[in-house]
């Protein structure tokens, strides 16, 4: 059975060799597995498995040669059924429409349209609507309030988006800084990041220079000279601007992952923090991010060219929020994010975009092909292998930076 496991991962594409199968069958004449089958499936992944890519090929083999495929148990499914909150259940104002319904209902035509109209609802309206379509409300189709549905509206006094087609949200909105102590499934992003790296010797000599030792000892006629040489560092600086809140939350477990694999690959490394697209601030603390606010000018001055730069996000927001002045959904933005877009760019020719989000749903946000455009294609999917492209990238640029 032990043989079939290994021929199987084999026809699976795993990379096990027969060193490595020979360590597990070592490992179990020696007693590690203790007989208990728990053990043994960690003992056998850990024997068998070096990238953790192909820990889900692992587990469906190991599960079809040892029968360890669970089916669908209806218990559960009833225990899932009934855990979901009455809050959900009793919230009346949540309105659920069905795609028919949700085409026969008409954007105003426009941003400054949008606004304009907006303006004229606060002024007119002097009590509370549900199920309208037209005044701020709950329940509706109305472009203004919560809980309902229009395809290009302001969303006011929602506790968190449920289509994602708010052009504007006035809400107090409390975000959470990323962990960089996360170590569960960053190894991997640690090893996709190391294709950005380029070492060099500074400081001072606190390293045992060995080669140089051997030689000089041997100039000397035998007498130990001693050559020490500066510890060796990755040269690379890294300039990281996180986008947090909204669809975002989404996404942040595998942002957490990434930043505590960036954060420990990387000496010269800052970050910042923005809201779905760069305007003219930038933070270092979501909790404070309206009292303590870095003008990206000041950014823009202080790293210099040969710094890279990545930026995570999903792109997913309001197409108005890239191209048009006063578009961004938190603050009224003198300048479109473009033109941020293209400051960032031009001062960091080495810039690569990372999307959270599933490349496959990229298509359908307009926002996503515009800011891919504004990055010249270089929009790589938060995988391994969209980081790997991504580091592939940034060294390519490097070297064409430095020509």
């Amino acid at each position: 059975m032990f043989l079939t496991l290994f021929i199987e991962l084999r026809d699976a594409k795993v990379p096990v060799t027969l060193k490595e199968y020979l360590t597990l069958l070592e490992a179990l004449a020696g007693g590690v597995a203790e007989l208990s089958a728990e053990t043994f499936y960690y003992l056998a992944r850990s024997c068998l498995v070096k990238d953790e890519r192909n820990l889900d090929k692992f587990d469906r083999v190991f599960g079809r040669v040892f029968n360890g495929i669970i089916g669908e148990n209806d218990a559960l499914t009833e225990a899932l059924k009934a855990a979901i909150p009455e809050e959900w259940l009793r919230k009346l104002a949540e309105k659920l429409l069905t795609p028919e319904e949700m085409a026969q209902v008409q954007s105003l035509g426009g941003f400054e349209k949008l606004m304009e109209t907006l303006r004229k609802r606060l002024e007119e309206q002097n009590e509370r609507h549900q199920g309208g379509s037209k005044w701020i409300g709950t329940a509706g189709t109305s472009p203004f309030g919560a809980y309902g549905y229009n395809p290009e509206g302001v969303r006011i006094g929602q506790a968190e988006s449920r289509h994602r087609r708010a052009v504007k949200v006035w809400d107090e909105r409390a975000y959470k800084n990323l962990d960089d102590g996360i170590e569960l499934g960053t190894r991997n992003f640690r090893i996709a990041l190391r294709r950005l790296r380029r070492f060099a010797r500074e400081g001072a000599a606190t390293e045992l220079d060995l080669p140089g030792t051997i030689r000089s000892t041997a100039r000397s006629g035998g007498m130990l000279d001693l050559q020490m040489v500066p510890e060796r560092h990755n040269k690379v600086k890294v300039l990281l601007l996180l986008d947090a809140g909204g669809s975002m939350d989404e996404h942040v477990r595998t942002c957490e992952e990434l930043f505590s694999a960036v954060r420990s690959e990387f000496k010269h490394l800052e970050h910042f923090y923005f809201h779905n697209c760069p305007y003219s601030g930038l933070w270092k603390d979501n909790r404070r991010r309206h009292q303590e606010v870095t003008s990206t000018w000041d950014v823009i001055r202080t790293y210099p060219a040969d710094w890279k730069l990545i930026i995570v996000g999903d792109a997913a927001m309001s197409p108005y929020e890239i191209t048009t002045p006063g578009g961004a959904v938190e603050e009224w933005n003198e300048e479109a994010g473009a033109v941020w877009m293209q400051r960032l760019t031009e001062q960091w020719p080495s810039a690569a975009w990372l999307n959270p989000a599933p490349q496959s749903r990229w298509q359908w946000t307009h926002s996503t092909g515009i800011m891919a455009q504004l990055m010249a294609g270089r929009m790589y999917p938060l995988t391994l292998e969209g980081l790997d492209s991504a580091m592939r990238q940034l060294n390519r640029s490097s070297a064409t930076v430095k020509a």
